[in-house]
C-alpha cells in the first residue's frame, strides 16, 4: 500500500458506491482508472495507517465530491453545463438511478469511464463510473 496523504487536503474526497446499494464516505490517495482495486480512509480518521480495500467489480461507480454532507434536499438537474468539454451521456444503473453529464473517455472495452456531472451545483465534482455495472451508456 501507498504512503497515507499527510493532510485530508491531499487526498480525494469519495462516496463509493456498491452494486449493492451500500455507500462508503472516505478519502482516496491511491485511485487508478486502470487498477481493480483500491483503499478508502474513513472520513473521521482520514490519516490512518490502513484503509478499506475495495474492489472495482463490486462497485457502480466512484464519486468524487466537494463535501461528505452535500445538500440531502437538492436534486441533480436534468441539465448539461455547456461549458464543460466532452460528449453528452446518459448512465442509467440497474437500481434505476440516472446520471447526466459529459465525457472524454468513454471506452466500453476498459474497466470504467470518468464523467463530469451536468449540473454545475452538483455536490459531484467528477464520477468515475464502472462500465461493467451500468446497465445502460448512451450518448445524447
Amino acid at each position: 500500500m501507498a504512503t497515507p496523504p499527510r493532510t485530508p487536503e491531499q487526498a480525494n474526497k469519495v462516496v463509493v458506491a456498491f452494486v449493492d446499494g451500500r455507500r462508503l464516505k472516505g478519502y482516496v490517495y491511491d485511485f487508478s482508472a486502470l487498477k481493480d482495486c483500491f483503499n478508502v480512509l474513513p472520513a473521521d480518521k482520514p490519516l490512518q495507517e490502513h484503509g478499506v480495500k475495495v474492489l472495482m467489480q463490486d462497485l457502480k461507480a466512484v464519486f468524487f465530491v466537494k463535501d461528505f454532507m452535500g445538500n440531502p434536499t437538492y436534486h441533480d438537474q436534468a441539465i448539461i453545463d455547456e461549458h464543460v468539454h466532452g460528449r453528452k451521456i446518459e448512465v442509467s444503473f440497474r437500481d434505476g438511478e440516472k446520471i447526466l453529464g459529459k465525457t472524454e473517455g468513454y471506452n466500453p472495452q476498459k474497466l470504467g469511464f470518468f464523467m463530469v456531472p451536468g449540473d454545475p451545483a452538483s455536490n459531484n465534482i467528477r464520477i468515475f463510473v464502472v462500465n461493467k455495472n451500468a446497465q445502460q451508456v448512451r450518448f445524447v
